[in-house]
């Protein structure tokens, strides 16, 4: 997956082995297959700990203080793998609709390549408001307020570069990220779904919705 997937690989954080590490990462890893199949609700250490094939679910616990800190690691997970295969494809091009339409569209692609990834985490970030309370749900909060800014931030300096026309930027974020959401939870209950269509569709629609007009 690129620099930074292996970087985590080859460097253990600072008082857990290169075992510990990898025992942590079957484990989300697990938790990731688990969730997307059966929900959030449905998402038990038990079920958890038979899909990474541990001998109990104390070894979830000896890993993780709980559901909501696993939870955490998950969404870090598919967060550094979507980055780590979005971030290229976006940076390569030049133009505010390129980049727009990449982004769009990769993060479709994303499912053909991790089709777990994506639905694991709209189920937790979907659960999470209403089923976490304090600090973790702060970070979820924190985490994808951090990120719908910079999203924001990027479309007002394309209206004011004239690349796209005059709109509300956060609507129209809100907007993608709500329609990509959308597909990603239709895409994990039909069989059949094509996300390099779907992608290429959508990324149309949101390109004739910002494109600036003579």
């Amino acid at each position: 997956m690129g620099a930074r997937s292996s970087k985590r690989k080859q460097e253990a954080p600072a008082g857990r082995t290169f075992i510990e590490e990898a025992r942590r990462a079957q484990i989300v890893a697990a938790a990731i297959e688990v969730i997307a199949e059966f929900g959030y609700a449905k998402a038990t250490f038990g079920r958890i700990a038979r899909r990474a094939g541990l001998s109990s679910t104390g070894v979830i616990s000896y890993h993780f203080a709980g559901k909501d800190d696993l939870m955490r690691e998950v969404v870090a997970e598919v967060m550094r793998v979507a980055d780590g295969y979005m971030r290229p494809r976006v940076e390569a091009e030049t133009t505010s609709s390129g980049r727009l339409r990449a982004f769009i569209e990769s993060n479709l692609a994303l499912l053909e390549e991790f089709p777990r990834h994506l639905p694991a985490m709209v189920e937790v970030l979907s659960n999470v408001a209403g089923r976490c309370q304090g600090e973790p749900a702060r970070e979820f909060a924190e985490a994808m307020e951090k990120a719908t800014a910079a999203q924001i931030e990027g479309v007002r300096h394309a209206q004011k570069a004239g690349d796209f026309r005059e709109f509300d930027a956060e609507t129209m974020v809100i907007a993608i990220r709500g329609a990509i959401d959308a597909l990603v939870v239709r895409a994990a209950r039909d069989p059949g779904f094509d996300a390099a269509v779907r992608g290429r569709e959508l990324a149309e629609i949101f390109d004739r919705a910002t494109r600036r007009t003579p």
